[in-house]
């Protein structure tokens, strides 16, 4: 039997468990029916943990949160994973190698993995990142995890859409500085230092802790270093300590601090949301054979760019709006 188109129909049947209809919500989040499935999944979103996962190319996190999704399950709890590629969906990068090491979760109803990449997502990866953990959360998950596949700002904006940040690190001094110079020192709840049975890992984490003491600003929560070999399953249990212990410090004095965040969360989404939707009209009215002459006049020295785009601006009727 064909999946329906409804928003509503299909997460009234992903809450009851049918993995096609929450593939199919997922899709149309990243999609032009983004609004619609935001105006479905809303209503039963605000319940899930959500846990960003961040860090250097190679630094395991692939790994690491694939043996927390093991962990999770053991606990009889459901998990949705979100595997973000900034790039291109046919990289042969870090959403291919998610698949191939989540393939042990491959038959298992409690867990859902979804891989996401800029092409198609409406909005760029920030927008469609929201809307695709309220689908998750809507749909049930306690848990959703985001792992992005390298640090850069991009990366630091798709884990701000978590309640709690985790920044995978290896021992070595290289990538403790390009956290540091990265902002991840900055959003970080849990530091993961991973592939912890090689040299320098003392090191690592001296360093981690030497700089979070001389953070500028100090705050309630000190951010838990901890350290795990992901690859034979060595601290997987400590990170997801570390994890849950920020959630509950979130969630201390009737939820405050979560809510703080949350409202900072939803305030970026919105101001996204509204930005993509002013770029669209600017590329509409920058459009067209009446811009082509405007440009020409420009070359030819018959008027100059500021003249050209207040011009512009009156005649698209948004003066007002922007004086």
């Amino acid at each position: 039997m064909p999946l329906s188109t409804d928003p509503a129909e299909l997460l009234h049947a992903a809450r009851a468990g049918h993995r096609g209809a929450l593939a199919r919500l997922l899709s149309m989040a990243e999609g032009t029916k983004a609004a619609s499935v935001a105006s479905v999944a809303h209503s039963f979103s605000g319940s899930a943990h959500v846990v960003g996962f961040t860090g250097a190319p190679g630094s395991g996190k692939s790994t690491l949160v694939n043996g927390l999704v093991s962990l999770i399950r053991s606990r009889g709890e459901e998990v949705g994973v979100l595997a973000v590629d900034p790039s291109s969906p046919f990289s042969g990068g870090a959403i291919l190698g998610d698949r191939v090491r989540m393939q042990t979760h491959a038959l298992d109803e409690g867990v859902f993995v979804r891989s996401m990449a800029s092409r198609g997502a409406l909005g760029g990866l920030a927008a469609a990142v929201p809307n695709a953990v309220r689908v998750l959360d809507a749909a049930g998950k306690p848990h959703v995890l985001i792992e992005t596949v390298g640090v850069g700002q991009v990366e630091v904006e798709i884990v701000e859409t978590a309640d709690t940040v985790v920044v995978v690190l290896n021992p070595g001094w290289g990538d403790a500085v390009q956290a540091s110079k990265a902002g991840l020192m900055e959003i970080a709840d849990v530091f993961v230092v991973n592939k912890a049975d090689r040299d320098g890992v003392e090191e690592t984490v001296h360093d981690v802790n030497s700089m979070l003491d001389m953070a500028v600003t100090q705050t309630e929560w000190r951010p838990r270093v901890t350290r795990a070999v992901a690859s034979d399953g060595t601290g997987i249990e400590e990170v997801w300590e570390s994890v849950c212990a920020h959630h509950a410090f979130l969630l201390e004095g009737g939820g405050h601090r979560l809510r703080t965040r949350r409202r900072a969360r939803v305030s970026d989404e919105v101001r996204e949301l509204i930005r993509e939707r002013l770029v669209r009209v600017v590329r509409d009215i920058c459009a067209g054979p009446g811009f082509d002459v405007c440009i020409d006049e420009i070359l030819s020295l018959e008027r100059d760019p500021y003249a050209v785009s207040d011009c512009v601006i009156h005649d698209a009727g948004l003066s007002d709006l922007l004086s």
